[in-house]
């Protein structure tokens, strides 16, 4: 695999960022099995998190000189969110993610944060099985809505005694 470097965001990495942004994206189309998901330039959005985040708050891994992931942290008072945490495909399952990851937490040790949160979609397994073996196990919140698209939505969750799509 080669050397991986974990360092800051730096403007060179936009195009590069949106690419990961992207087969995100696609990913969630395909776990939604939603092609309209993100819109018809997914890896734009990458700009306006950029914004949100602002680019010291983004990290990125790259590997031969090429940018293979990229983990970007939102502060709200005593919380961190982790957003977005993604790896390219053909790098994933080789620790990356768990760098990423690493890196955040290192940046936000000692700076009185008491959460360190992750919202992956639900339907995205591998992520959930990522974050717990990182040790998110905790729930702390449940996002519900509306669906008035007509989306396709699995039938089978269920918490406490609700039965949920998903």
């Amino acid at each position: 695999m080669g050397e991986i470097e974990v360092r800051g965001y730096r403007e060179g990495d936009r195009d590069a960022c949106r690419r990961l942004w992207e087969e995100l994206t696609v990913w969630h189309r395909e776990i939604y099995g939603n092609p309209a998901i993100g819109g018809p330039e997914p890896g734009l959005h990458f700009d306006e998190h950029l914004v949100k985040a602002g680019p010291e708050r983004l990290l990125v891994a790259v590997a031969g000189g090429t940018i293979v992931g990229l983990v970007g942290y939102l502060v709200a008072e005593e919380e961190v969110e982790v957003e977005p945490l993604v790896v390219s495909g053909s790098y994933r399952g080789r620790g990356i993610g768990s760098m990423l990851l690493d890196a955040v937490v290192k940046r936000i040790e000692g700076t009185g944060i008491k959460f360190l949160t992750v919202r992956p979609v639900m339907r995205n397994i591998k992520a959930l099985e990522f974050f717990r073996s990182r040790g998110f196990d905790k729930v702390g919140r449940i996002e519900l809505f509306v669906d008035y698209t007509g989306g396709n939505w699995k039938k089978d969750l269920r918490l406490f005694e609700f039965d949920f799509g998903y």
